[in-house]
């Protein structure tokens, strides 16, 4: 930041700008599980890990119906305060 005088008076980090947006791991993991993966794999829930690191929400496991697996990655991408997604989940043989 610049005071009138063009004087340096201190500068702002991109973690900075970020910090309002941040939200702590445990919140994104509880609202992906909630919000995402119980909704989209209520019958195969309980074999989707859910992990999140530094805003990095990581999807593990498997699910019925092949279909939904994008349609995880793009919810849990949308989770306000989600960095990225990894995604690696797969369906179960003979899910539909």
């Amino acid at each position: 930041m610049i005071d009138d005088e063009g004087v340096l008076q201190g500068v702002v980090s991109r973690s900075d700008l970020l910090k309002v947006f941040l939200r702590n791991d445990e919140e994104l993991t509880v609202e992906v599980r909630q919000e995402v993966i119980d909704h989209l794999f209520p019958l195969s829930a309980d074999h989707i890990r859910v992990e999140v690191t530094e805003g990095v929400v990581t999807l593990t496991g498997w699910g019925d119906g092949p279909r939904v697996v994008p349609v995880a990655e793009r919810l849990a991408r949308a989770v306000e305060g989600v960095v990225d997604v990894r995604c690696h989940l797969s369906a179960r043989l003979g899910a539909e």
